[in-house]
């Protein structure tokens, strides 16, 4: 076995089998890109060097503001703001509550970026509000599990940052722009399943406003929503770069929430910016490792051998696709969606450039793909945080699962299918 091959092994050998005895994943990164560059004699100094490069971007910069930005608007109810705007418009059809959860997760999901923080803050209200209201506790769960993955594809999305910054710089506004078809027709798949079950099961129509309560709550909502004009408005029409919009928007909301949402103290912003710089350093561990573990991947020309190893079983580009999604499922159901993104765009980007995928429609097929995997077991951070906040088991939750999942993975096969999908915006408002 040549050097180069026996490197490849250490290299993912180590990487697993520290997961499996649950070395936290930035550790795990680093320990296997040392002990390999040891055997294949690299010197340490360049890993270390690599680690820092991986955090010397500007556009990187955007990712702590994007974090503040939305753990401010959590904290500062503008979250309740969203809801009940989405009340307004769905609230009074059968299963009006649970169509409010999905359109909220997709106001809310566009301004967090985070599918995690969307169950976190929207579960928390809306989970205990459905069962109160009659709805069955699981399907309650799935409905609120599901929709947030609208946070990872309608932007400003974390998840689109990191794709930029492993597939090498591209375009932070075109990928943000190419996010929104592909995320409202989740929606809108999510809530055709919501109102069939809503139906079937005969859960209750939710309760209408009158219209001075509805102007009251639009009003209140378009100044929390006026945040994500400020991000992609200022990103689309070149006012600002992704950072610079993100930390305006963090100032925004600070604004919004203290003086006119009046919900923001000093103590609630001290608890944010501590909270926020603990969520940030585990973001910086795994960027700095995940550089060293992709430059130890090109130099073993690991992108080449994937690329290699797909031709060799067929030269069908809807076949390649079709193996490197079901990849993608399965890892995401095992790994983190940011580690697998940062890890996976340099090897299999050039696969798929070489069958003539463009790199945005790939990110946004990668993204929504890996997002199914914050839904399911054994490691869906969405899905374990949603069945925390209603105390239920998740082996008794996932029957309920399955209808969102079929419409899910529908969607996904839809934008891989159709490419103006995700590339028609961005080549109309930045050709």
């Amino acid at each position: 076995m040549s050097p180069e091959m026996m490197g490849v092994l250490i290299l993912f050998g180590l990487l697993f089998g520290l997961m499996l005895i649950r070395v936290p994943i930035a550790f795990a990164l680093g320990i296997s890109s040392v002990l390999t560059a040891i055997y294949l004699d690299i010197p340490l100094l360049l890993i270390f060097q690599k680690m820092v490069n991986g955090l010397n971007s500007f556009t990187f910069l955007a990712v702590p503001f994007f974090i503040l930005a939305a753990q401010i608007m959590t904290d500062g109810g503008i979250s309740d703001k969203l809801m009940k705007f989405a009340n307004v418009i769905v609230g009074k059809i059968r299963g009006g509550t649970a169509m409010v959860n999905v359109i909220t997760s997709m106001f809310f999901g566009g301004v967090s970026g985070s599918s995690v923080a969307d169950v976190s803050s929207i579960g928390s209200f809306l989970i205990p509000a459905m069962e109160k209201e009659g709805y069955d506790k699981d399907y309650s769960v799935a409905v609120t599990v599901t929709s947030s993955v609208q946070g990872v594809i309608i932007p400003p999305s974390q998840n689109m940052i990191y794709y930029s910054l492993a597939a090498g710089g591209i375009s932070i506004s075109k990928l943000f722009l190419a996010g929104y078809i592909p995320g409202m027709l989740l929606g809108l798949a999510l809530m055709l399943v919501t109102y069939i079950i809503a139906v079937k099961r005969r859960y209750p129509v939710g309760k209408g406003f009158t219209l001075r309560e509805s102007l009251l709550i639009v009003k209140d909502a378009i100044l929390g929503l006026f945040t994500v004009v400020i991000i992609i408005g200022g990103i689309v029409f070149g006012i600002f770069t992704a950072t610079e919009s993100a930390a305006v928007a963090g100032v925004y909301a600070i604004l919004i929430t203290t003086f006119v949402y009046k919900n923001m103290t000093f103590n609630k912003i001290k608890e944010i910016f501590l909270s926020s710089s603990k969520t940030l350093a585990m973001i910086i561990a795994i960027i700095a490792t995940s550089s060293s573990f992709g430059f130890l991947l090109a130099y073993l020309k690991v992108p080449t051998l994937v690329s290699n190893f797909f031709l060799t079983i067929s030269d069908n580009p809807v076949i390649i696709m079709f193996l490197m999604n079901i990849l993608l499922l399965v890892l995401g159901m095992v790994m983190d969606m940011g580690v697998l993104i940062l890890l996976l765009t340099p090897i299999l980007l050039p696969v798929a450039t070489q069958i003539g995928i463009h790199p945005i429609h790939f990110g946004i097929i990668m993204i929504l793909n890996l997002g199914l995997g914050l839904c399911t077991p054994p490691v869906g951070t969405s899905l374990f945080v949603g069945c925390a906040i209603a105390d239920l088991p998740i082996e008794k939750s996932i029957r309920s699962f399955i209808p969102f999942y079929v419409s899910m993975l529908l969607i996904l096969l839809l934008i891989i299918a159709i490419p103006e999908l995700t590339l028609w915006l961005p080549s109309v408002i930045q050709p």
